[in-house]
């Protein structure tokens, strides 16, 4: 395209003018938008399969990395996820317009909170189609109008998946221009929309760290992120072991390339003898490659040796950085230290210690006795999710519904004047 700043200034404008329709819109329209949607997702997946095929080449020709062309590759199970996704968001409570905290004051006013959508919001993300059909049905479903920058990678996949989005809501009624998916690959897109104030109400990053950091520092439009997913497991000197070995695996194994897997294991000194050489067997069986500090190299010798650097990365890749601690004090002092505040773990049958993690870990995910993939929109009952946030102002932890909507003062009189 010749003139990027005109195009989007163009989609701003349509996007503002379809979001104060979707504000209004009741509630059997967004649900039949989001069954038709999910109807059109499932009925199209051979195409949807054929379109990210030529993306999946594509990446491959040009080097892209296994992670992310693990994240970019549409397959029976994820299109079909896709559609569950939709229709649990179809069956989610519709938020908007509801009305909390109604109270009197001694005027004889009542004043309340209504919860109203954000507006427009600016999705931009890399590798992961699905991130289409998810962030549209939330944002569809919260009242929002959206405007999606999908990488350049997934374009074929995108668009296709944007053609079902059109399909759904055209047959609810609603405007197609409420989900746009940006048409240009050109990098310039992207420097547009997070400065478009005046139609843009918040901007939500997902990708890597360098594409996130880079929108926060040159937005002029809200954001919500999460750069880093440095997860923790701790296995306590009172925990299962069978359980901690189970959870410890999955954490790590399950997925590699996603923020919600973890990259550092700390274990208590009272059972690391215990619980590491087994535990580290399972990982290095399945190709993971150990970095650890002296007391776990002490009983894993294949362990490479941590580094400083090892505590603050996030590999998103077999690699696995452990590191045996005195109990649950140092485990805490540990995560709050290199943690990136986005998920960590305790895995104890000491209830006392597992309230003290809950209350003193300071992430924006912290589980007792389980898997750190828990982590995700999805497995909290949100229907899907549009991104996390590590952030501690609106939203925190996976971003659903409520996250994509604020809530507005209201006051219910009959006549009364201030004296």
């Amino acid at each position: 395209m010749e003139n990027i700043k005109e195009y989007m200034q163009q989609v701003g404008k349509q996007a503002r003018a379809a979001s104060r329709i979707m504000a209004q819109a009741d509630t059997a329209a967004k649900n039949l938008a989001l069954e038709k949607i999910a109807m059109a997702v499932l009925d199209g997946s051979a195409q949807l399969i054929a379109e990210n095929a030529k993306d999946v080449a594509a990446a491959r020709a040009n080097g892209l990395d296994a992670a992310s062309i693990d994240r970019l590759t549409l397959t029976d199970k994820t299109v079909r996820g896709m559609a569950e996704g939709l229709q649990q968001i179809a069956q989610l409570p519709d938020l908007i317009g509801e009305i909390s905290e109604l109270k009197f004051r001694p005027s004889g006013i009542q004043v309340g909170r209504m919860r109203v959508p954000l507006g427009v919001i600016g999705i931009i993300y890399e590798s992961r189609p699905n991130v289409t059909a998810d962030a549209a049905g939330l944002c569809l479903k919260s009242g929002n109008a959206a405007i999606l920058r999908g990488g350049s990678e997934a374009i074929h996949s995108n668009q296709a998946i944007a053609a079902c989005v059109h399909a759904g809501l055209r047959a609810a009624g609603l405007p197609e221009t409420a989900v746009q998916v940006v048409s240009t690959t050109d990098r310039a897109a992207v420097g547009e929309l997070i400065t478009m104030q005046e139609y843009v109400d918040v901007i939500v990053p997902r990708g890597g760290k360098s594409l996130i950091a880079r929108i926060s520092e040159e937005a002029r439009v809200p954001v919500i992120k999460h750069l880093d997913g440095i997860c923790h497991v701790y296995i306590d000197d009172e925990a299962d072991l069978e359980k901690a070995i189970r959870i410890a695996d999955n954490a790590k194994t399950h997925r590699y390339g996603v923020c919600n897997a973890m990259e550092t294991l700390l274990v208590a000194q009272g059972v690391a003898a215990k619980v590491l050489p087994s535990l580290c067997k399972i990982y290095l069986d399945k190709g993971v490659e150990l970095r650890g500090d002296d007391a776990a190299r002490a009983l894993v010798p294949q362990m490479k040796n941590a580094t400083e650097e090892d505590w603050r990365t996030e590999y998103l890749a077999p690699i696995l950085s452990v590191r045996v601690v005195a109990g649950v004090n140092e485990a805490i002092a540990h995560i709050n230290t290199y943690s990136s505040q986005h998920t960590d773990s305790i895995v104890t049958e000491n209830y006392t210690k597992a309230m003290r993690f809950l209350r003193e870990v300071d992430s924006s995910s912290v589980m007792v006795n389980a898997s750190t993939r828990f982590a995700d929109g999805f497995e909290y009952g949100l229907g899907a999710e549009i991104g996390i946030s590590t952030d501690k102002i609106h939203a925190r932890g996976p971003v659903g519904l409520e996250g994509l909507t604020s809530q507005k003062f209201i006051v219910l009189g009959s006549g009364q004047i201030r004296v």
